[in-house]
């Protein structure tokens, strides 16, 4: 057995290095899921590669095996020329993908209506309220029940479901927590809903996954899962803090900035997330009209 040098790698160690790289990078990511839906999501797309990696790994093989085969050198290789179809062949080159077409398409079916957005998850624990609000290009998180909101921020407690309604008050954007999974959409004058848990306690970034302008590559925040009773001890001391978020204070909050600092409100204006729905629902029924 040859030596290996000190400071030097067999070739065949440097091919693990992209692989290692690629596993790395899977940390804090979709394939590495710390809420149900995440989980869902992740077996869904396992399960997905292993069916559709049926097809592609004997067609490999069969491409190698047919050029290993039918080598020049290989005298024991017939050639026919004069062969056209054959009637079994194509009955099964066409109706195994058939099959696996079809099974991966039911399985999608099944688990994208699971996976619905605005279905509730199935829990003991009553689920807490969120409205978020993309502007240019920052996050607002106003929490109705405990009357706070928070900005670039976005605190939750672990094991508990999360009902989000959210809206935009300018452009498109795509609100995305990939450990916690399922991305959504915001649009001006309209509301979407989405329903997410965080199984433990931990912080993990959101994003927008939507281009919006020349923010968007800052346009992130982050998820911190607290334990119920360190999450109601947060809300008590964000409302002991102060400040208030009412409709003009919300305004300027709106206009576009590159400031991505944290901030958070005691009192939040009654309504005021559906007051920011409903303007937009006038603006955009004001300029159809013109």
């Amino acid at each position: 057995m040859t030596p290996i040098k000190p400071g030097r790698l067999p070739i065949h160690a440097w091919t693990w290095v992209p692989v290692c790289l690629m596993l790395g990078a899977c940390s804090a990511g979709p394939l590495d899921p710390q809420g149900p839906i995440g989980k869902a999501e992740r077996l869904l797309l396992l399960d997905a590669t292993a069916i559709m990696l049926a097809v592609i790994v004997p067609v490999i093989l069969l491409t190698l095996g047919f050029a290993w085969w039918f080598r020049s050198a290989n005298t024991r290789a017939r050639y026919r020329p004069e062969w056209e179809i054959s009637g079994r062949i194509e009955m099964i080159v066409w109706s195994i993908p058939a099959l696996i077409i079809l099974f991966l398409g039911g399985i999608a079916w099944i688990s994208s209506h699971d996976l619905d957005p605005p279905a509730p998850l199935q829990s003991s624990a009553a689920p807490l309220e969120v409205q978020v609000v993309s502007v240019d290009w920052r996050w607002v998180f106003i929490y109705p029940q405990q009357g706070i909101a928070s900005v670039d921020r976005l605190t939750v407690p672990a094991g508990v479901p999360i009902h989000f309604r959210l809206t935009s008050t300018s452009v498109m954007n795509s609100f995305f927590i990939p450990q916690l999974g399922s991305q959504i959409y915001t649009m001006p004058g309209m509301t979407t809903q989405l329903n997410l848990l965080a199984d433990h306690p931990g912080t993990y970034s959101g994003l927008s996954a939507q281009f919006s302008g020349d923010g968007f590559s800052d346009m992130r925040f982050q998820v911190v899962a607290l334990s119920a009773a360190e999450f109601q001890s947060w809300a008590d001391a964000t409302h002991a803090a102060g400040g208030a978020l009412d409709r003009p204070g919300f305004e300027q909050l709106a206009q576009p900035s590159h400031e991505h600092t944290v901030k958070s409100f005691g009192e939040v204006a009654t309504g005021l997330f559906d007051s920011i729905v409903s303007a937009h629902v006038g603006m955009a029924h004001a300029t159809a009209q013109e």
